[in-house]
Parts: C-alpha cells; structure tokens; sequence
C-alpha cells in the first residue's frame, strides 16, 4: 500500500497510558522527521496515579496531572511541533469522526498537484468499548488509516485498518478479530472507581513490544511511503512477532480482441 511522502498529516492518539505512554515520545520524533506538516493530538482522560510508574512513561512530578497533557506538553516542545491535547475521553461518534476529518486540502509547490491531508488514527486503548466506536467511524469515514493495538500480560496484537476512497484496503481490528463487537465493555468515564482499580493485567515489556510496532507501521507509512504488513501478533514472553504480509494484487493482461491469430501448417 503507497502512502503519499509530502502530504501533511493529522495524526490522532486514543490512549496514553501504557502504550500509549511509549508510542508518544517517538510519534514526535517520526512527525518530526517527515519533513512535511505534521499535527499530532493527544487524547485521554485519565490522570497519573502512583501505581502507573512502575508500567507507564511517567515520573513522580507526573502524579495528579492528566495523561495527555503531560506527555504532549513534555515532547511536542522536544521536537517544536505544536501542542495538542484533548484532556478527556473520546466516547461518541460524532466527536471521533470530527478529529478524523482533514483540515484543508493545498496545492504542492512542486508539480501544482493537489494533496489533502492524511488523516492516521491510533488506537492505544484498554478496552473494547472504544475499539467498537473506533471501527464504526473507521467504516464511516472514507480516507483513514486506523492503527489499533491490544495485549495483554505478555501477548497482543497490533492491527493496521487502511480506508481508501471509501473502500477498505486493509480491514481494522474487529474485522480481523470480531469477537470484539461482542463484547460488553463500558467505555472508562462509565466505570466506578472499583472498576477502575481493577485492571487485567499487563507487562512492562507488553507495552514497550506493541509500542514497537504501532510506530514500525507509522515509519513505514510516513518515511518509506509504503507498507507490506496488515497486522501481528506477538509474544513478549518468549520474544516472537509473527506477521500478517499483505498480498500483492496481480494486474490481469486484456486480451486484445483485434489481434490476428496465426495459424500453423501441419
């Protein structure tokens, strides 16, 4: 699948706790790296808590302070690009499908060709609820490039959906695992205060592994302008990563109707 090398980007980020935490730092750096427009917005809901320090990229004068403002606020101005965060949960259609839509469309200086803005969706999340919000507006929308990641204590899987005018190239998440749009989860603003402290429980080694790879998939995209891989999924207890390759479409040749056959003497 090409991506294009000069477009800008919009890159959006559910989630930036225990993956999220480590996809961010290095987002700024790829962003940065293009050498192309880049706006990147970060998005969660949740505040630092002390029992996040020993899983999560936060430091102890993190405590108290929100999720997506500390680490946008701490690497945006790392690598000068401009801060962007949104300090609560994305939970409805209509706002998810407002941060997806492309900001402008400009005209390249070089060959006058005009080039909207790629839209990337990353989806750090813990919790299927939003995987399933995330999916609706991913068919809904008709250019997206939807990148979702989920794992457990030492296994997960990193699933890239690609949306192309209005027909989908690569299917996201729930396609490729559709238990998911069965499943009954709540969305994190619905859950008490018990629910909250009772998570499933994750490695340190998960997070940095699905980390990993959601930003191989984005330096593919963005720097190469090109990706190979649909999805994987991986095993940080015994260090594998098995993935999915996409498979290359093969042109079929016309016939050509007018052509005249020669015909051999016996």
């Amino acid at each position: 699948m090409k991506f294009s090398k000069t477009a800008p980007i919009k890159i959006i980020i559910i989630g930036a706790g225990g993956t999220g935490g480590y996809i961010i730092p290095h987002l700024y750096r790829i962003g940065f790296a293009s050498n192309r427009p880049v706006r990147i917005i970060v998005c969660d809901g949740d505040v630092v808590e002390e029992k996040n320090l020993t899983r999560q990229n936060f430091i102890l004068q993190d405590i108290g302070e929100n999720k997506a403002k500390v680490l946008s606020e701490r690497y945006s101005a790392a690598f000068g690009i401009e801060t962007e965060y949104i300090p609560n949960f994305i939970e409805s259609v209509e706002e998810l499908q407002k941060l997806v839509e492309p900001d402008f469309i400009r005209r390249n200086c070089y060959n006058e060709i005009i080039e909207k803005q790629r839209v990337i969706l990353i989806g750090a999340v813990d919790n299927n609820r939003s995987r399933q919000l995330c999916n609706q507006v991913f068919y809904l929308t008709e250019n997206l490039v939807y990148i979702d990641s989920g794992n457990g204590e030492s296994s997960g899987q990193v699933v890239c959906g690609i949306r192309q005018k209005g027909r989908t190239l690569y299917k996201p998440t729930a396609g490729i695992y559709p238990d998911i749009l069965n499943q009954e989860d709540k969305f994190p603003s619905e859950l008490s205060c018990a629910e909250r402290n009772v998570s499933a429980p994750q490695s340190i080694t998960a997070n940095l592994t699905a980390s990993t790879l959601v930003l191989s998939f984005l330096y593919d995209l963005i720097i190469g302008g090109d990706l190979t891989t649909r999805h994987v999924t991986f095993s940080s207890k015994i260090i594998s990563v098995r993935p999915c390759i996409a498979k290359k479409r093969t042109k079929v040749k016309k016939s050509n109707n007018n052509s005249k056959s020669k015909s051999i003497a016996a």
